[in-house]
């Protein structure tokens, strides 16, 4: 089997509100590249990719010469042509890979008429548990519904995707107010569901000590772990020898060599595998049995989704033994997606892993086209800028934080 084509489509979906983080905002929809690789044998495999609201659309059209020809069973041999360690300090195509070897795995399965999970090894679970993801948000622009920045919203929200969808976890993402706020938020949270697990997560806005500060004041509270309260593996090696939860990061380790520093001089507890940034789902099977050697805790992490992508994580879940937490996902957040049937569904906080050929979804090409459409009308949107505070970016640690009154 060779690869004859591929082929890379820009959309843009609506979320039901803009979505605040510490570094800007997700603009009320997210922009995702699609990508369709096609073979001599008629089967053609989808991947997905981000890009912080931009397309990828040219990244991908440069690839083509080294994909078109290659056999997509002969994946490790596609990592290094890719992503060949030299070159790649000139042209960093990490996330790219990604995305080819999604479509690649698809197309696999699809050819041998299983699901991608029995190429990894088998599943170990029928299901994979998430987070309810909670951020702060902007009212939406056309009906003016979904803010989410008083202690009273935050926690209406909450409940509201615990009816919904069953959420046992719960996840803050901060780091867009004042830490004292913020620590008020979580602590209400922590109040409203005693029985449920927290994590916080403000994307290393906080200083060294401003973190210490937060997390001590937490350590009494029903955390499953501390999420990059700040920067960097040193930086978390001080907080982690001050504050008595578990820490946790998708920013510092994030490739082998960080994962192996941390394994020599321990910074983090627990490894957010991300099916994106670490280059594939194989990538992160690879780093989760590290991980399960040196006794690291593992979980699925999200960056802003569409279906594809999100087949990729529940493959990754099913797989892993050593899972021990549940995954984070934007996807609830979304008002639509681009697949056969619409979103997947959410049961008891939990989605069931795809038994389909490949990763187990279909695309809906009208849907695709719809919202190719909508990316030509509106474009992409600035992943680090904030819309409600256009002369603002972000310090790392922060220093000037949003208003909450």
């Amino acid at each position: 089997m060779k690869i004859t084509n591929l082929k890379a489509t820009t959309v843009t979906l609506p979320l039901e509100s803009p979505l605040r983080h510490s570094n800007g905002a997700h603009w009320g929809r997210f922009v995702r590249t699609i990508l369709e690789v096609e073979t001599d044998e008629g089967i053609t495999g989808y991947g997905e990719m981000g890009g912080g609201g931009e397309s990828a659309e040219l990244a991908f059209a440069g690839l083509k010469p080294y994909i078109i020809g290659h056999d997509p069973f002969q994946l490790e041999a596609l990592r290094f042509k890719i992503c060949n360690p030299t070159a790649s300090l000139y042209n960093n195509r990490t996330q790219l890979m990604a995305a080819v070897e999604f479509a690649c795995l698809d197309i696999i399965g699809k050819k041998l008429d299983v699901p991608v999970y029995q190429l990894l090894g088998g599943k170990v679970r029928d299901e994979v548990k998430f987070a309810s993801y909670l951020f702060y948000r902007l009212p939406n622009e056309q009906t003016g519904a979904g803010e989410v920045r008083t202690i009273e919203q935050l926690l209406s929200h909450a409940k509201d995707l615990k009816q919904k969808y069953g959420f046992t976890s719960h996840k803050l993402k901060g780091g867009v107010f004042h830490p004292d706020y913020e620590l008020e938020c979580y602590k209400a949270l922590a109040a409203e569901f005693p029985e449920d697990r927290l994590r916080y997560d403000p994307n290393a806005a906080l200083s060294v000590e401003d973190s210490i500060r937060f997390g001590q004041e937490i350590e009494g509270l029903n955390n499953d772990y501390f999420e990059d309260p700040t920067w960097g593996l040193n930086g978390m090696r001080r907080v982690r020898s001050m504050v008595r939860i578990p820490t946790a990061t998708n920013t510092v380790v994030v490739n082998f060599e960080q994962l192996a520093a941390n394994v020599l001089n321990p910074s983090i507890d627990v490894i957010l595998l991300d099916t994106t940034f670490w280059g594939g789902i194989r990538q992160c099977i690879k780093a989760a049995g590290v991980c399960e050697t040196f006794q690291l805790g593992v979980a699925v992490h999200s960056s802003g989704e569409l279906g594809i992508q999100l087949a990729t994580m529940l493959h990754l879940g099913a797989v892993l033994p050593n899972l021990a937490f549940a995954g984070d996902a934007h996807y609830h957040h979304l008002q639509d997606d681009i697949l056969v049937g619409g979103k997947l569904r959410y049961e008891n906080g939990a989605i069931k892993i795809p038994e389909g050929p490949g990763l187990g979804v279909t695309v809906d090409k009208e849907k695709l086209a719809e919202y190719a459409e909508l990316y030509r009308e509106l474009g992409g949107y600035t992943y680090d800028r904030d819309p409600a505070r256009p002369d603002w970016f972000a310090y790392v640690p922060n220093q000037i934080w949003a208003d909450h009154v």
